[in-house]
């Protein structure tokens, strides 16, 4: 599996999404949580005390030719241990199709996990795994595969 920027599109005027510029090698970033009715679930958040930032309507071609849209909110609204929020619309998930490998583990660390426990609340999140504290923002998923 091949990632990073695409080398056909010009540079960009602000930094990649998902500290993509600075990424030196594989690793979990960050991590999105699907929701319907994004505006509504952006509103609720802000009005417990989380910005999730403004929802932005994107969209690409698939290989078959045909689109896939979906609205999200900027990933880095958090320190990548907040989640951003995804909103998928009429659009089928692009993972429909590809196997399921079991989730083993989940852990996140962060310098102030009660910071971030108040996010995932606003949020509507239910962390199923560990959350730690520790100096430097960070996530580990194990999978069985």
């Amino acid at each position: 599996m091949t990632g990073g920027p695409d080398p056909e599109q010009p540079a960009p005027d602000r930094p990649r999404w998902f500290g993509i510029d600075a990424l030196t090698g594989p690793r979990l970033v960050t991590w999105a949580v699907r929701v319907t009715g994004i505006a509504d679930r952006v509103a609720a958040a802000r009005a417990l005390g989380h910005d999730p930032g403004e929802a932005v309507a994107m969209s690409r071609r698939t290989p078959d030719g045909g689109r896939l849209t979906w609205r999200l909110t900027p990933p880095g609204a958090g320190d990548g241990v907040v989640p951003f929020l995804l909103d998928w619309g009429a659009t089928p998930h692009p993972s429909a199709g590809l196997p399921v490998l079991p989730l083993v583990a989940l852990r996140a660390v962060d310098p102030d996990p009660a910071v971030t426990r108040a996010a995932w609340a606003a949020l509507g999140v239910r962390w199923p795994g560990e959350l730690t504290a520790g100096p430097e923002p960070g996530l580990t998923a194990v999978v069985q595969g």
